[in-house]
């Protein structure tokens, strides 16, 4: 019997010096998973990353619109203080007016050139205040509102709803919807009112 045949199976040797392909099927499985769990890993911070991108934008999209907001507000409201000083002005004018009597504005030719041309400027004062937002408030036959009017007394008997306003003393002002000065108001008394109410007292 040769020296070859005797040798055992399992002693067999690969002439190229490589693992046999069982071993290469084995190590192949071993390595699957590995990158399985690597690709898991990359989309999960793919997730992330996207997510915190999508926050990131959200995020400076609302500080963008607050910041218009607040440029939109500042360009409306900067002129507030200035208009309050407007609004005693057309105060001025209409009771520059309401001192006219009519019968003077017709016999008095100087008296009623002096009128027409006092009318003028507040219609174009009321112009004014349009152009930038400006509204009257006079609520003769509304009911109260605290938000924009001021109680300064009720009257008895006047056969309104309780609250109604009855008499503006001094009309007032909104800019863009915020209120500039309040409607000084008299209104109708209830049942068992008191006589004086001051709600800004």
């Amino acid at each position: 019997m040769s020296e070859e045949q005797n040798k055992p199976a399992d002693a067999a040797v690969d002439p190229t010096g490589t693992a046999a392909p069982a071993d290469a099927a084995t190590a192949a499985a071993g390595e699957a998973p590995a990158a399985g769990d690597r690709v898991a890993q990359l989309e999960a911070e793919v997730a992330s990353l996207k997510d915190q991108l999508l926050r990131a934008m959200a995020e400076a999209e609302n500080t963008r619109r607050r910041a218009q907001r607040d440029r939109e507000d500042a360009s409306k409201f900067a002129v507030s203080s200035f208009a309050k000083e407007l609004v005693s002005v057309a105060d001025n004018l209409r009771r520059a007016l309401e001192a006219v009597p009519a019968e003077g504005r017709e016999k008095d030719e100087m008296l009623k050139g002096l009128a027409v041309g006092v009318e003028a400027t507040e219609r174009q004062l009321f112009a004014a205040f349009d152009r930038a937002g400006i509204k009257k408030l006079d609520p003769s036959g509304e009911p109260f509102d605290p938000n924009f009017h001021q109680v300064m007394f009720e009257i008895e008997n006047t056969g309104k709803p309780a609250g109604t306003v009855i008499q503006v003393l001094q009309p007032g002002y909104t800019i863009h919807g915020r209120l500039l000065r309040e409607a000084m108001v008299g209104v109708a008394k209830g049942d068992g009112g008191a006589q004086h109410v001051d709600t800004k007292a």
